[in-house]
């Protein structure tokens, strides 16, 4: 109810942004502008609860939401057609785990409402960023020159997107992009200690987001259970170096000091979702 009466005004459909001004390495978002991680993030709750409880009202606001994707976004067309969903109506980035995240919405509300034009819109964003998958299964995390890293999370979130998009709409056509990018993200970016490197290049800085994305992954697409001992190394070692005593996670480990401020949202909720992931699997088995 509170995700509700907090939705921006003037756009399509449903639809939220952050509650401060963000500067990217290419563009300016004003605060409370829209944009596609905050509202398919909400949208996902939405589409939770309705499961939970059958009531419309949810879905409705997810389908809504759907509305502002499509309608308010822009997109950036390749030679076949197929598009990237811009991260907000402001801009015209072409940031892959954004328009992937798109996707896996879109072709969350299919799954319930059986509405084939919002796979068309998935598809064609699903096209786009697996036609630009590096050959060793990796993604750059956009097309801008200033965007050509290569990192943990938001490789995390290209993966949970595509396999959530099999799921939902039985289209097995990025099977093998999922493959090669498990592959890579398993390979490159975990030691052996269990340490969460965020770039493909670099362990610093550690990110707890990193480590919570891992066990999310691993969870969502239902091979926690052949990664266990991964899992395992990764959470002892996320918990004896970036949990304060009171219980909260720290934002980052750098080389010569920690970021310690008690982030709700990136490290806080990110973590007890993956403990909370990580517990439930435990019981399954």
């Amino acid at each position: 109810e509170r995700l509700l009466n907090l939705q921006c005004q003037g756009y399509s459909g449903a639809c939220w942004g952050y509650n401060f001004d963000w500067q990217s390495r290419t563009f300016y978002i004003p605060r409370f502008t829209p944009n596609v991680i905050v509202s398919t993030f909400a949208g996902n709750a939405f589409l939770d609860t309705y499961e939970m409880t059958g009531d419309d009202k949810y879905l409705d606001t997810a389908k809504s939401i759907g509305d502002f994707i499509r309608n308010d976004l822009k997109r950036s067309f390749d030679d076949r057609g197929n598009f990237c969903f811009s991260y907000s109506p402001l801009d015209n980035s072409k940031i892959f785990n954004a328009s992937l995240l798109a996707s896996k919405f879109l072709s969350r509300i299919y799954y319930f409402t059986g509405d084939k034009s919002l796979t068309n819109d998935a598809k064609g964003s699903m096209e786009f960023c697996c036609r630009k998958q590096n050959k060793d299964g990796s993604w750059f995390y956009g097309l801008e020159a200033n965007q050509r890293w290569i990192d943990s999370f938001h490789t995390g979130y290209n993966l949970e997107a595509i396999y959530e998009y099999q799921k939902c709409t039985k289209d097995e056509s990025y099977k093998g992009n999922l493959k090669r990018g498990l592959g890579f993200y398993l390979a490159n970016f975990f030691s052996e200690k269990g340490i969460p490197a965020y770039y493909n290049n670099s362990v610093y800085p550690i990110d707890v987001h990193c480590a919570a994305q891992l066990i999310i992954l691993l969870f969502k697409t239902n091979i926690l259970k052949d990664n266990l001992s991964l899992a395992k190394k990764v959470l002892a070692w996320t918990i004896s170096n970036m949990q304060d005593r009171k219980g909260y996670f720290y934002y980052q480990v750098k080389r010569l000091c920690s970021i310690k401020i008690p982030y709700m949202r990136w490290a806080c909720a990110g973590m007890f979702y993956a403990l909370s992931s990580f517990v439930l699997a435990e019981k399954e088995t």
